[in-house]
């Protein structure tokens, strides 16, 4: 059971491989960590920080204070949390749009179904594929930066890898909404405009109480709230990645409910992306 899905993953590497998909990400993730590397100055003297660049503007105040390097370059930690979440998801909404579609393709698909795979398999086979391959790169952008900053300020933090993972449990849930978007409509642009649209209303439904009040009480309002409680606080995710990137303590009851809401939403949309896949002609 397990194997063919693991034979769907590697042929969709293959895949990517093929399309200078690896190439093309991983050269454009490295180009931004150079520029991000060079751009950013800092003057760090016995573990203070005397003075602080990026792109040529001065990040800590001007006077002769020295402060803490660590608790200066907080803010920092929490911008790049915040940028892998959000940048991340965004950028991979379009890099992955195409993978479904892909694997729907006239031709491609009647292969693949002559082959000795059930249907479940190729769609869940495709969903981890993808997913295993931006674990991958989300890593690799929050290694990068960890090193950079470490280098640069002899500071060293394991909460940028925290946060890369938090942006893979959001994307996890935003590319199933994709999947199955292109399991109905074999469509990348629409695929790649659900998942963004998805972000958003996750970024929405982590602000319901507080939007809420804005609306009228009634029909609308409760319409609203009932449509919120269908999406994960996605918004929630990037806030849970800052704050462990500069050490703060992380409530587990409440991680573990917002990993469970992420997982079920992702499960629940897989398991219609699968029916309506098993019920389709090709």
């Amino acid at each position: 059971m397990i194997r063919p899905v693991l034979a769907v993953m590697i042929d969709l590497w293959r895949e990517a491989l093929s399309r200078k998909w690896f190439l093309g990400l991983g050269l454009a993730l490295t180009a931004g960590l150079f520029i991000f590397g060079f751009s950013l100055q800092l003057d760090v003297v016995d573990g203070a920080l005397a003075g602080s660049k990026l792109f040529g503007r001065i990040l800590t105040s001007s006077d002769d204070t020295l402060h803490a390097a660590d608790s200066v370059l907080g803010a920092v930690f929490q911008a790049l949390s915040y940028t892998l979440f959000f940048g991340g998801t965004l950028f991979l909404c379009v890099a992955c749009a195409d993978f479904g579609p892909a694997l729907l393709k006239p031709g491609r698909i009647e292969h693949l179904l002559a082959l000795p795979v059930q249907r479940w398999q190729l769609l869940f086979g495709t969903y981890l594929g993808v997913i295993n391959l931006t674990t991958v790169f989300m890593l690799y952008a929050a290694v990068g930066s960890t090193l950079i900053l470490g280098l640069k300020s002899g500071v060293w933090t394991w909460g940028l890898i925290t946060g890369s993972a938090v942006a893979w449990l959001g994307f996890a849930a935003v590319y199933a909404a994709m999947l199955t978007t292109a399991v109905w409509v074999r469509s990348a642009a629409l695929s790649a405009a659900v998942g963004i649209a998805v972000l958003l209303a996750g970024t929405i439904a982590t602000h319901r109480a507080e939007i809420s009040v804005a609306i009228n009480a009634g029909f609308w309002r409760q319409t609203f709230l009932g449509l919120t409680t269908v999406v994960p606080p996605l918004g929630k995710l990037p806030e849970i990645a800052a704050q462990a990137s500069v050490g703060h303590a992380v409530q587990p009851g409440g991680l573990v409910r917002l990993v469970a809401g992420c997982l079920a939403f992702a499960g629940a949309l897989l398991a219609m992306g699968t029916a309506r896949f098993e019920g389709k002609d090709y």
